[in-house]
């Protein structure tokens, strides 16, 4: 009994390690992007020729950014210029191009908007000529605070609490940060124009 207990262990050990590893942001990236030549194939159903942008931004959000951005980082070495990641605290580490900000979640902070503020400085400063990668996963509309005009991050704060107190989920939560902010909704796409028309590609 002992020897059977032991190698269901070891199987579901097996299992559960597998299950990580297959939601591993970085290898998801991996699996997503591969670059051939100066030719990006992007989940196999799309490509472009990064050979044709004059500079690579990297911007985002997200407590899985930091991985996802050193995907990036070792799929496009030295082509990308310049990138700003906000991520949640305690989920930093040294990356050779993209920056990184740690910031709160699910409350946001100044920290945030000041991520934020780097990312538009980044968009704004794109061409037509430029090819601007955006990494969102879990937790990027919190960690992405940008009030909107007539409003505050007290503002944002005060909102956010209220509706976690209240057990409002994810989607109604996303819903009225979205109406609060100058940068979700798609005006952080909009920022990025006249520059290069950007694939939408969720990993």
């Amino acid at each position: 009994m002992a020897v059977e207990e032991s190698r269901l262990r070891q199987d579901l050990l097996g299992i559960f390690h597998h299950a990580l590893q297959a939601v591993d942001s970085l290898q998801l990236i991996k699996r997503s992007l591969r670059l051939e030549g100066t030719r990006l194939l992007l989940g196999g159903e799309r490509d472009l020729d990064v050979g044709h942008f004059s500079r690579v931004y990297v911007v985002g959000a997200g407590k899985a950014g930091a991985k996802m951005a050193l995907g990036l980082e070792e799929i496009l070495p030295g082509r990308i210029d310049q990138g700003f990641i906000n991520v949640k605290y305690g989920h930093a580490f040294p990356l050779e191009i993209v920056r990184l900000q740690e910031a709160g979640h699910p409350i946001p902070d100044e920290n945030g908007v000041q991520g934020v503020n780097e990312m538009v400085q980044i968009l704004d400063g794109a061409s037509e000529k430029d090819l601007v990668f955006c990494l969102l996963s879990g937790g990027g509309s919190a960690l992405l605070p940008l009030p909107a005009a007539g409003l505050n991050l007290d503002h944002k704060k005060e909102a956010t609490r209220i509706l976690l107190e209240c057990g409002a989920d994810i989607e109604e939560v996303n819903t009225v940060r979205k109406h609060l902010s100058a940068i979700k909704g798609g005006h952080l796409a909009r920022r990025a124009q006249p520059g290069h028309p950007r694939l939408s590609h969720p990993l």
